[in-house]
Formats: structure tokens, C-alpha cells, sequence
């Protein structure tokens, strides 16, 4: 996947990095107004990835440190899209192994197969320790998006 689609399914509105939470709920909230704001979702979406949460629990958070924030496909979702959220402080979502949170990745498809291709540059991207420190220690938006340009066209952050 070219570095363009990766950007454009990331816009920069919807790159948070600094961002206060006191606990997962406020962390999700932040992270879905990001995707409010960059135009991929509608508010209602912001509730149904609080509600898959606390549904089926910390389920989303997928490695140490990493949560992947998402619902099912919704008449919310007005477009396919990412974002990403650094927190300034990590915040306990209730996983047993991956406890603190810092770095939360949005999700929002409108179907079951529009995100696949993305989700796996993601995956790839995120099993890149250089990726990970990049992402963690980021301070601004603009080094995220580094972090992103270097690992398309390196296949890491270093």
C-alpha cells in the first residue's frame, strides 16, 4: 500500500498526540471526536465503540501499550478512516497482559471489507519496535506522519 492511501486514510485532523485522559472512556471519546472532525464519522459512532467496549470488554487493546478502537459497520461511518490518538499519560483499559494504553488507533469502516488492506499495513507497521517508540514519543502530529512516511518507504521508523 502505497504511503499516499496510508496518509489519506489518516488525515491530520484526526492525528491527536498529547491528548489528557483520565480513563478509557474519556481516551475512546478522544479519539472518536478526532474522526468527527476529520469527516470519517458521525457522533453516534463515538457511543458505539464506548458501548463494543463495554459489551465485550478491553478487547481492542491488541498489544502492549496499543488499542484499536472500532464498531461495526454504521449508517455512523461516513467514510473508511483512521485515527490516531498518543496519550500524554497511558490509561487502563482492564486488559490482563497490555494494561496501560498509549497509543490508540480508530477504526472506522463502512463495511466488513474496506479496511483489511489498511489494517495490515498498520499490523506490520506496529510490530516494528522503532514504529512503536516513534508513535509513542511522538509530540506532534507531524511526527506521526513521519513515522509514517519512513516506515513506507524504509519498513521501519529508524
Amino acid at each position: 500500500m502505497s504511503v499516499e492511501i496510508l496518509l489519506k486514510m489518516i488525515p491530520e485532523e484526526a492525528i491527536r498526540v498529547g491528548v489528557s485522559a483520565p480513563d478509557w472512556r474519556a481516551a475512546i471519546q478522544a479519539c472518536g471526536e478526532a474522526m468527527v472532525e476529520a469527516g470519517i464519522v458521525d457522533m453516534p459512532y463515538i457511543d458505539q465503540m464506548i458501548a463494543a467496549i463495554e459489551e465485550l470488554g478491553p478487547y481492542i487493546v491488541i498489544a502492549p501499550g496499543i488499542a484499536l478502537a472500532h464498531a461495526r459497520p454504521s449508517p455512523a461511518v461516513r467514510r473508511p478512516g483512521l485515527a490516531i490518538i498518543v496519550l500524554d499519560s497511558p490509561v487502563p483499559f482492564g486488559h490482563p497482559e497490555n494494561d496501560p494504553v498509549r497509543l490508540i488507533i480508530g477504526l472506522a469502516a463502512p463495511d466488513p471489507h474496506s479496511h483489511v488492506q489498511v489494517l495490515a499495513v498498520m499490523a506490520e507497521m506496529l510490530s516494528e519496535e522503532s514504529c512503536r517508540f516513534a508513535l509513542f514519543h511522538a509530540a506532534t502530529p507531524s511526527d506521526v506522519r513521519r513515522a509514517l512516511v519512513t516506515f513506507s518507504e524504509r519498513g521501519s521508523c529508524a
